[in-house]
């Protein structure tokens, strides 16, 4: 197994503009994988802006995987319906925190690196990674892809593993 990086705090803060699946709505939830892990939030009712506000933990690993995530619609009779899903590197929150081990950061709020929306990301608006209290934090907006609309908003935040004793 890799170098364990630390815990991954993935709060799924909420969504906006969601597809509606249902008859006029759609009961949403959102399931979080990073490599063989994965967690789900509770469903929301008849909601197309749920707010979730629930905290999902990951460990982190070498080599960095990929943050995917996957919203449906909960059905009680049939399959759950896809509300579309996004990805986020988690590559530069990784580096960020290198950096962050080398710089001394103050305690303040310090923006370590700025991510912009391109063809490659899912990123809705500009995503900033910054050092708060120690902690590496990234707030990000995901577009949901494969669907008209939707948007969801994660916050991320990296908590260093207990540090290792150099060999």
């Amino acid at each position: 197994m890799g170098e364990q990086l630390g815990l991954l705090k993935v709060t799924v803060v909420k969504g906006i503009k969601l597809v509606i699946r249902d008859f006029r709505t759609s009961d949403p939830y959102v399931v979080v994988k990073l490599g063989n892990q994965t967690a789900k939030t509770k469903f929301i009712n008849s909601c197309l802006n749920p707010v979730w506000n629930e905290e999902l933990s990951f460990s982190l690993k070498e080599p960095i995987g990929v943050l995917s995530l996957e919203v449906f619609d909960k059905d009680h009779f049939k399959a759950d319906d896809k509300m579309g899903h996004a990805h986020l590197n988690l590559q530069p929150l990784a580096s960020a925190a290198r950096l962050k081990q080398f710089a001394k950061v103050s305690s303040a709020e310090t923006i370590l690196r700025k991510i912009v929306p391109d063809t490659d990301n899912c990123l809705a608006r500009e995503s900033s990674i910054s050092c708060m209290n120690g902690e590496v934090v990234q707030s990000v907006w995901l577009r949901l892809c494969a669907v008209k609309s939707g948007e969801i908003e994660l916050r991320i935040k990296l908590i260093d593993p207990p540090a290792a004793s150099s060999n």
